[in-house]
């Protein structure tokens, strides 16, 4: 799969503090167990692009003139939720090129985890953060958030042929809203960057791949799209070959998905010399 696709698909939309709500019973948040993705895609009622992309402008830019301290997906915070695991693997990888961190950040938004850590990645001497996502968010990021640090491409091929291969590629919580997961990360891993996050991702609570909807509740917007539960341990035999593990880590979000809570989770990945 092209990563172009990611014009077509969306990452997770929904910000951790909320996604506890969705329990057991509540007619929101990760429902079903369908054949295809086709056949979800069918069921899903989609999301009003242009509705959320204006949200998450607006309150990225509170917060890039300091009248906010974070933005997770339109939704201000007044105080910053960090990954730590991320941004340890950030830091990990910076002190290994000297303080130099080249990241690309797939489905990165406006610039979310950039401006989540910037206190952290300010002092370090090179910084480029770059941003692959749709094209309309690529768009509005290039218009109203570019910077010598931080740019936005529609595709990590274009990332990577204008600011050459990164030193660490960040996947957070966007494998389970691409149509052929396993195929893209074959794909990610293709560009040999040096490291590989995969970060703040819910999986399968069993062995087994499952496709359910993702409904949100109207009062974050209106949306429903499928999504993947993965297995953990395939992507982890996905990535065998290129790269070596180096850490494991869960997250501080969680959902339920049939009445049973999965923690988020994730993995530090290096490439195999």
């Amino acid at each position: 799969m092209s990563s172009q696709s990611l014009n077509h698909n969306i990452k997770q939309l929904i910000p951790p503090l909320l996604i506890s709500v969705f329990k057991k019973g509540n007619r929101y948040g990760w429902k079903g167990n369908y054949e295809s993705w086709e056949a979800a895609s069918k069921e899903s009622g989609g999301y009003h692009a242009a509705n959320i992309l204006e949200r998450v402008k607006q309150s990225t830019l509170k917060v890039k003139k300091g009248e906010a301290a974070y933005e997770r997906d339109g939704v201000l915070f007044e105080k910053i939720q960090y990954s730590w695991p991320l941004l340890s693997a950030l830091m990990w990888a910076a002190a290994q090129n000297k303080g130099r961190l080249h990241v690309a950040d797939v489905g990165g938004g406006l610039g979310s985890s950039y401006f989540q850590n910037k206190v952290f990645l300010d002092p370090l001497s090179d910084v480029q953060w770059n941003i692959i996502e749709q094209k309309t968010f690529s768009d509005c990021g290039r218009k109203f958030f570019s910077d010598p640090r931080l740019q936005f491409f529609d595709s990590l091929a274009d990332c990577i042929s204008k600011r050459s291969v990164q030193d660490i590629l960040v996947l957070s919580c966007v494998l389970p809203y691409l149509e052929q997961p396993y195929e893209a990360l074959r794909e990610f891993m293709g560009y040999k960057a040096p490291f590989i996050i995969i970060d703040n991702t819910y999986f399968n609570i069993k062995a087994g791949n499952r496709i359910c909807i993702q409904k949100v509740p109207p009062d974050i917007y209106e949306a429903s799209y499928p999504c993947w539960f993965l297995d953990y341990e395939e992507i982890k035999a996905t990535t065998k070959k290129e790269y070596t593990v180096i850490s494991e880590h869960v997250n501080d979000s969680f959902i339920y998905l049939d009445g049973k809570k999965i923690q988020y989770r994730g993995l530090l990945l290096k490439r195999n010399q």
